[in-house]
């Protein structure tokens, strides 16, 4: 975005809160641990869903594979929607959206359920893209590169922090008199609650860019022409190094998913 790198930010200064960038970084990579966070919260819980839900193996390793199989999709679509819409209006749905599956997850009866919720649950792993995508727009070349290694590791320590979180919350829960049995549930409900507020946070107290949000921008006519320099999608699958980069990623994120799942 050329006409938009004049006013990025050329230092990450972590407690400068005055300064958009600054908050952008904070709250996009909250955004991004909360979703992590939420995306794995029920695996410290599969042994009481197991008994709870009467999961077979099969239907238990089926929801691993669900829960990453949204994100897939997820991901491909994602990216569009930020270069069209910005990534404060997607990250917002997508946390908002995202929450319902979570909350409902605190609501199956039967295996089914179970399952379609862990499906659209794995939506929510495309936020990896939005913070990405977000702190390329706020950081210069100079500094793009660290605050987007930053930001991408807080935010998948989500992924690890909720095998001590989710059991503190379920602890929280029990301290209020609720059954150890269905714990799970009211602990997958809050993390929802949490995932729909930070969507709430981040359509208010985040934008697009330094300049704006690109609804305004637009109308304003200082939106980059971004066509001129699109590449046709097919032309990028035959670049060799695209797929070096795709092997390299499914091997590096490929074990990671296995250990959070």
């Amino acid at each position: 975005m050329k006409q938009l790198a004049s006013t990025k930010a050329t230092k990450l200064e972590l407690l400068n809160f005055k300064s958009l960038p600054t908050r952008t970084f904070w709250i996009t990579s909250i955004a991004f641990f909360t979703c992590f966070f939420a995306w794995f919260g029920i695996v410290p819980f599969m042994p009481d869903v197991v008994k709870d839900l009467g999961l077979t193996p099969s239907q238990k390793w089926n929801s691993i594979i669900l829960a990453v199989s949204g994100t897939v999709f997820a991901r491909l679509l994602i990216g569009k929607l930020c270069d069209k819409y910005g990534p404060r209006l997607c990250y917002t749905y997508l946390l908002i959206l995202g929450a319902i599956p979570v909350i409902l997850l605190g609501f199956v009866q039967t295996p089914l359920q179970f399952l379609v919720c862990r499906l659209f649950i794995g939506f929510i792993g495309a936020s990896f893209v939005i913070t990405q995508f977000h702190t390329s727009i706020m950081f210069a070349p100079n500094i793009v590169g660290t605050a987007n290694a930053t930001s991408a590791g807080w935010g998948n320590l989500g992924g690890g922090a909720n095998r001590l979180g989710m059991p503190l919350i379920a602890a929280a829960v029990v301290s209020f008199g609720i059954s150890e049995e269905i714990a799970w549930r009211y602990s997958m409900v809050i993390a929802g609650i949490i995932c729909f507020s930070m969507g709430i946070i981040y359509f208010y107290f985040t934008q697009d860019t330094p300049e704006g949000n690109y609804k305004e921008l637009k109308k304003e006519g200082k939106m980059p022409n971004l066509k001129k320099d699109e590449v046709p999608f097919l032309d990028t699958l035959k670049d060799y190094r695209v797929w070096i980069l795709f092997l390299v990623y499914a091997a590096c994120f490929g074990i990671e998913l296995t250990v959070y799942g």
